[in-house]
């Protein structure tokens, strides 16, 4: 098992690096209020010369989370740009758009900014070609035993489901909430066909070094930075690039992660390792 480097700043390992893909919930916020902070940690180190590259698994296009990021009052001098798992899914849908196909789309009202403006036919899900999950109707109160029903449909019709939300749970205030990924991993498990958009899938990633390399004057030493055992960190650990672990996000909301064995133990369930961690993101 390889234990991650235990730091209590984010200086300590800052000048390793000139770039940086950053999550955003549960490293900047937990869905109701900023982590204090962490937008001045990155708007430091922006300062120094580095640039910032938020990237989230949101099924909604950056522009909307750039504008929720400011209601709850996360610094701009904090990025450079933002890149969302919904951005990507908007450019598939695009693309099948154009070739004709039908989608039924499943999720909350919030995530209306997802398909808008979009040149394809949404249906019921007896004349859809495929399906787009971006969430629970409700991830208030659903979970995925909620749409186990919806799941045989799916399964007799053999629907290829889209899920713009790789993540299974999130942060939100006091509370763990299931994400769409949670719902398509049980589809998939069971022979379901899922197409992951977002992280740790490398697409998203490839897009990320496309836009960091457009940013930067020299060859990107990436590092990133994420409090999610199953996406952030792997999804660095495939791309090859360092990362650090946030102990105080979403892993650490359900258990302690004190020590570096701790932390160690988590990211060895999942076969993944970081280079280091730290509570919460500080300068």
């Amino acid at each position: 098992m390889s234990l991650p480097r235990l730091i209590s700043g984010f200086h300590e390992i800052a000048d390793d690096y000139n770039a940086i893909l950053c999550d955003v919930w549960g490293v900047l916020h937990n869905g109701y209020d900023p982590f204090i902070g962490a937008d001045l940690a990155l708007a430091q180190f922006r300062q120094n010369g580095g640039k910032v590259l938020l990237l989230s698994n949101a099924p909604r296009p950056g522009t909307t989370v750039t504008a929720g990021l400011d209601e709850i009052g996360v610094s701009r001098e904090a990025y450079d740009d933002i890149l969302t798992s919904g951005d990507v899914a908007r450019t598939l849908l695009a693309d099948r758009g154009q070739q004709g196909q039908t989608c039924h789309h499943i999720g909350p009202t919030k995530d209306a900014d997802l398909i808008a403006g979009i040149d394809i036919q949404f249906t019921g899900i007896d004349q859809a070609d495929f399906i787009l999950l971006s969430g629970m109707r409700d991830d208030t109160v659903e979970t995925p035993k909620d749409y186990m029903k919806a799941m045989d449909i799916w399964h007799s019709r053999k629907l290829q489901l889209l899920c713009a939300n790789p993540d299974r749970q999130v942060q939100f205030g006091d509370r763990v909430i299931y994400c769409a990924g949670a719902v398509a991993e049980i589809y998939e498990q069971n022979g379901g066909d899922v197409v992951w958009l977002g992280k740790p899938y490398q697409p998203v990633y490839e897009r990320a070094r496309a836009l960091l390399n457009a940013m930067l004057d020299s060859i990107p030493r990436i590092l990133a930075i994420g409090d999610g055992p199953k996406t952030d960190i792997p999804g660095a650990q495939r791309a090859g690039i360092d990362a650090l672990f946030i102990s105080g996000g979403l892993a650490g909301a359900v258990q302690n992660l004190d020590t570096a064995e701790q932390i160690g133990a988590v990211l060895d369930a999942e076969n993944t390792h970081a280079l280091a961690a730290i509570r919460h993101l500080v300068w």
